[in-house]
């Protein structure tokens, strides 16, 4: 067991980490699995949890709103961003299956972006192949490259 001081002292640590950015929780287990005892973490984790300051569902909303307005990325590759940082598969499945419509608007517009920016140094045949590449599905890319307003 522990005591309250250790308690405190190492929960303090975790919350200085989540505060200065949205965290998963397996980043935070990844970053004290070797610096504070098992037992106490698994306690400042659940602690946290309930508290509102470690959300794993939360952290997926964050993070494709900020992917969303800050760059031109497919959905695979969004998903592929939240799989390394250690966020449940079902989560993620969940959240694109619930904003699927949104999601399907934003990689269209991606890729639009990406066409645009690549056709003055690039052929349409390869741009195809850096879209794909990219994780861009087949259809959005055909849909890009057939479209002749821009």
């Amino acid at each position: 067991m522990y005591t309250v001081e250790e308690f405190d002292k190492e929960k303090s640590k975790v919350m200085n980490y989540i505060m200065y950015k949205k965290r998963t929780e397996r980043e935070v287990k990844n970053k004290f699995q070797n610096t504070i005892q098992s037992d106490i973490l698994c306690d400042i984790i659940d602690y946290v949890k309930e508290a509102g300051y470690l959300d794993d569902s939360d952290y997926i909303k964050r993070a494709v709103l900020e992917f969303m307005s800050l760059k031109n990325l497919s959905i695979k590759e969004i998903k592929y961003k939240l799989y390394t940082k250690g966020v449940g598969k079902d989560k993620i499945e969940d959240y694109f299956y619930e904003h699927k419509e949104e999601l399907q608007d934003y990689e269209r517009k991606s890729a639009r972006n990406i066409f645009i920016k690549k056709k003055t140094t690039m052929e349409n045949d390869e741009i195809a192949i850096y879209l794909a590449k990219k994780g861009y599905k087949e259809e959005t890319i055909k849909e890009v490259l057939e479209c002749k307003t821009y």
